[in-house]
């Protein structure tokens, strides 16, 4: 069973990586997307959505990171995929599943789910242009606006070359809406050769469990799952119904966060607070801590409450 963190934009960054890494039981996880237009991106883009890339391509907990881009022209997404490849990657991966309006009227993401051809085209660019010995991946939902294309996506990446594609089990308009539709995966798997890696919805160790029942399915993508029960992975391997990790580890856990830095002093707090609030739908103590620090604007006052928990 492979377990693999999601990319999520302004989520999964890399203090995130580390942090979920650190504690977590990942085979890989993904950078959130860069964009590509018609240009080769300067090496610091690079370092700074995946800094990784100077240790190997792997975080501090030795998991590797696997490069993602979004785009529509084939030469450029070619061009940075082995440069990126060149930078230490050790896999790249084509996001066909963004839902964001931006992100889609500039013809990226999910919206071109409606085009197959564009997609096997993008991914059979990326693939003839890297190393052999690079994996290339791609990650899609079910469709855009309908369902109508689901299975010509699929095979539009196979056929390109992909070693495996993620399929998150909603389509554009069912944005992020419960239920994700697992048992639609099953289709996918059953006519691919390739792997097929599910996404969407897994919470908790018995969403993995039923995911993979009615996907067939036995490798998972985690996403806010994995953000906001960090050990989630280790929940799932272990099949265990409750948090493995106590308080207190969490509470070391979000000082190294925060000991992670940012540009700007406001952003880390904000990040923070995102991750708190999310960890506060499963954490009553996180709850509690929110209370205390959702007024505070300084890193060393928040640091300071959080050592009040050990």
């Amino acid at each position: 069973m492979k377990l693999v963190l999601a990319p999520m934009e302004g989520l999964t960054d890399p203090i995130m990586r580390d942090v979920l890494t650190s504690v977590g039981s990942f085979d890989w996880c993904v950078t959130e997307f860069i964009r590509v237009t018609n240009s080769i991106l300067p090496d610091h883009i690079y370092h700074a959505y995946c800094p990784e890339l100077l240790t190997d391509g792997k975080t501090a907990a030795g998991t590797p990171v696997h490069v993602q881009f979004l785009g529509n022209d084939p030469d450029m997404l070619a061009a940075n995929a082995v440069r990126a490849a060149e930078l230490g990657a050790p896999a790249i991966d084509m996001n066909f599943g963004c839902p964001a309006k931006t992100v889609n009227r500039h013809r990226g993401g999910s919206v071109l789910l409606d085009e197959p051809e564009v997609v096997h085209q993008l991914v059979k660019a990326v693939r003839d242009a890297v190393p052999s010995h690079i994996p290339v991946s791609a990650k899609m939902r079910l469709g855009y606006l309908d369902r109508n294309f689901t299975l010509e996506n699929a095979h539009a990446i196979e056929d390109a070359g992909a070693a495996w594609v993620t399929v998150h089990a909603r389509t554009k308009a069912d944005g992020y809406t419960p239920p994700a539709f697992w048992d639609l995966l099953q289709p996918i798997r059953e006519s691919l050769k390739i792997n097929v890696i599910a996404n969407g919805e897994i919470w908790n160790n018995q969403d993995a469990k039923q995911c993979q029942l009615e996907s067939g399915c036995e490798d998972l993508m985690i996403g806010r799952g994995a953000v906001t029960t960090p050990d989630l992975t280790q929940c799932i391997r272990q099949n265990s119904d409750t948090p493995l990790l106590t308080w207190q580890d969490l509470v070391c856990l979000q000082i190294r966060f925060l000991s992670g830095g940012y540009k700007k002093e406001m952003n880390m707090v904000g990040r923070y607070k995102q991750w708190l609030g999310m960890m506060s739908k499963h954490y009553p103590e996180a709850k509690l801590l929110w209370d205390e620090v959702k007024r505070i604007k300084a890193l060393d006052e928040i640091t300071a409450k959080l050592q009040q928990h050990l």
